[in-house]
């Protein structure tokens, strides 16, 4: 007997015109012990889902039909006080975002033993052992001492190892995870599925692992579901789907992923369009209109979801892939790396570093050290090339950027733009500033609510006196036309756009001036596989319309594979290698390349059941107090004695490759040997 069975859910949202169908006529069924990985873009209708099972839908949202049978007890029927005594006992969740779960005004005990108080009765100090169990239980370091901190505290991390915790508190026999390692590094990433996985088998629990993320489906799940617009497309065990995969939808979510390994593509596959509006009345199937293969059958029939003759798990499609009236995606591929150090300098790091105080005292401050966030960096960005900056979050690439366009100035160290210091020569930064230009992680953020796009693009061109009031409103359709977004929308406020329509508004934003180096940090974090493609795509057709020079950012190193030139790894304020794509994917140097290479999660089960897991060790040590000697050896599994005293030298490896490693790897990545 299943121990989550879901038949023909249907769950609306009430709005004040219409109702939004965002689950429509979903079954399946999930045992004790196994993990069901929900896939699809945001509006597919995933985590709505798992909110039904919940019962935590938003305002206006009800279940308007079918039944949520757990353990034998319909959900769907029980009242709001008998749901409460389902969650967090019998059924766990942990969400996206830990920051925002966990309540700051409480420290990580009282929120643990809160929940073991209500579910199961203890005592206070009952409930604290309980407290320290479950926190030990996750890999908590030190948990007596974390029991007194609260999640600011924290790193990402060990929130998220918190938000764990609290979920598993109870013994829940099933744990819902929507989207846990998002907003996470991909080494940490690493270690919290790692963690999930133990904790399964340990605890036999079954897990609900909804994601955008292909490659953590394929390492982690065992059966998968596709949606799309409220309903399920395929449904497959999990190295079956990716083996056959039969849904146009499906394969168009593998397509838009860059691959890490061989030759990366000229473009992205981009799925044309936008999910369809929920709330009216929906004829066909609801893929069609962004189906390269729809046929008018599509848009007028729906196609039942079934298992037809010949093919081994269930789909909804007319004409899937692999039947005779469909031609699979093809993907063009890039044939070697470009070669950009034949081109003139365009921005210099000559032993650049940068350090924060750190203070203590509520009236008078004191100075009690310093986090040392970029140290002793040295690089060059030739011009019209892409230079991608990777590591962990705090090794100090965001500094780096912010440095390059004046939001920061190094303590040490000089910066050369064009062959001319943008640090001593103040009069020059001034004057250099509309060359360079910043893209922000978090497009909402970063763009001010309160004033429309035409306000928004206008600001930089009023700063700088450029253009009448009728040619700035010229420049402003034209900027918005660059990015895919019509004249129109400079009518618009922020909030009206989607996430991936305001980063090509903070794209335009940045391209406002005709600058030549943009430092995109972080561009597509937030986005959906699709959007993303769709953005990096964008990205380069402005790169080669404009000769535009990138410094790309990010912990995505599938993406900055994708878009960069050349890469440089950075840790803990050091940069340890620079390389071009091959070099860093095919044949790192150094173990920390390698670490995170071996952390990000690929869309295929058999690389992944294969990784050498045992790579991905702790955290990033302080930056108030690195390590002596080489800063990576508290985590290497390689390391030896004279790693833990002596810095290691940048040594050349050939070409543009240089890694900083008294022991440097001698073979691919993939087949490095055991630690020495």
């Amino acid at each position: 007997m299943a121990l989550l069975e879901v038949r023909d859910l249907r769950t609306r949202i009430r709005l004040r015109k219409g109702e939004v169908r965002a689950v429509d006529g979903v079954s399946f069924s999930l045992e004790q012990g196994k993990t069901l990985g929900i896939v699809g873009e945001s509006g597919s209708g995933k985590t709505m889902m798992g909110m039904s099972i919940l019962g935590l839908l938003p305002q206006g949202g009800y279940i308007a039909g079918g039944e949520i049978l757990f353990d034998g007890v319909n959900l769907a029927g029980l009242s709001r006080r008998e749901l409460q005594d389902v969650r967090g006992g019998k059924i766990g969740v942990v969400f996206q975002d830990p920051m925002t779960s966990l309540n700051p005004c409480m420290t990580i005990g009282d929120q643990i033993t809160d929940v073991v108080r209500r579910h199961l009765g203890y005592s206070k100090d009952k409930a604290i052992e309980r407290a320290l169990e479950v926190l030990s239980l996750v890999g908590m370091p030190n948990p007596r001492e974390r029991l007194e901190s609260y999640p600011h505290q924290l790193s990402g991390g060990l929130r998220q190892r918190v938000m764990i915790a609290i979920a598993l508190s109870c013994d829940p026999k099933l744990v819902i995870l929507d989207e846990p390692t998002t907003a996470l590094d991909v080494t940490i990433q690493a270690q919290i599925l790692e963690l999930l996985e133990d904790l399964k088998a340990k605890l036999g629990m079954a897990m609900l692992l909804i994601t955008h993320d292909m490659g953590v489906i394929a390492g982690r799940a065992d059966d998968v579901i596709v949606m799309y617009a409220g309903e399920i497309v395929e449904h497959a065990d999990a190295a079956e789907l990716f083996a056959s995969t039969y849904h146009p939808y499906t394969e168009a979510l593998l397509a838009s992923i860059p691959p890490l390994t061989g030759d990366a593509p000229e473009r992205l596959y981009s799925i044309p369009g936008i999910p369809p509006d929920l709330t009216g009345d929906l004829v066909g199937c609801r893929f069609a209109p962004r189906c390269h293969y729809a046929q008018e059958r599509c848009r007028v029939e729906k196609p039942p979801y079934t298992t037809p003759e010949g093919y081994l798990h269930p789909f909804a499609c007319f004409y899937p892939v692999g039947a005779p009236e469909r031609v699979p995606i093809s993907l063009e591929r890039r044939t070697g790396q470009r070669t950009v150090t034949d081109r003139p300098v365009l921005l210099e790091f000559d032993h650049v570093s940068k350090e924060y105080p750190v203070t203590k005292g509520a009236v008078v401050q004191r100075k009690i050290g310093t986090v040392k966030a970029v140290s002793d960096v040295s690089f060059t960005v030739y011009e019209g090339e892409t230079f991608g900056l990777v590591g962990e979050s705090g090794c100090g690439k965001s500094t780096t950027g912010q440095m390059v366009v004046g939001l920061e100035q190094p303590a040490a160290g000089d910066i050369r733009f064009a062959g001319r210091s943008i640090v001593n020569e103040r009069g020059y930064v001034r004057e250099v500033r509309r060359e360079l230009q910043l893209m922000f992680q978090d497009p909402f953020a970063s763009l001010d609510p309160r004033m429309r796009v035409k306000e928004i693009l206008e600001e930089p061109l009023d700063i700088h006196k450029i253009g009448t009031k009728a040619e700035r409103v010229e420049r402003i359709a034209s900027l918005l036309q660059e990015v895919g977004l019509a004249p129109a929308a400079m009518e618009r406020y922020p909030h009206e756009f989607s996430g991936g329509q305001r980063q090509r508004i903070g794209l335009a934003r940045a391209l406002a001036l005709s600058p030549r180096l943009i430092v995109a940090d972080e561009p597509v974090s937030a986005l959906d596989v699709s959007i993303r493609s769709q953005v990096l795509n964008l990205m380069k057709d402005l790169q080669a319309q404009h000769n535009l020079t990138y410094i790309v950012i990010s912990h995505d190193l599938s993406v900055v594979r994708y878009l960069a030139d050349r890469i440089g790894v950075m840790y803990l304020g050091k940069l340890v290698e620079v390389g071009s794509g091959d070099d860093i994917f095919e044949s790192a140097k150094h173990p920390y390349t390698h670490m995170l290479l071996e952390a990000v999660p690929e869309p295929d089960p058999e690389v992944e059941r294969t990784k050498e897991r045992s790579l991905v060790r702790g955290e990033l040590p302080s930056a108030m107090t690195p390590p002596p000697g080489c800063r990576f050896h508290t985590r290497c599994a390689y390391a030896q004695d004279i790693c833990r005293t002596e810095e290691p030298p940048m040594r050349d490896f050939g070409g543009v490759h240089h890694a900083a490693c008294h022991f440097p790897l001698s073979v691919r990545p993939r087949e490095a040997a055991a630690p020495r």
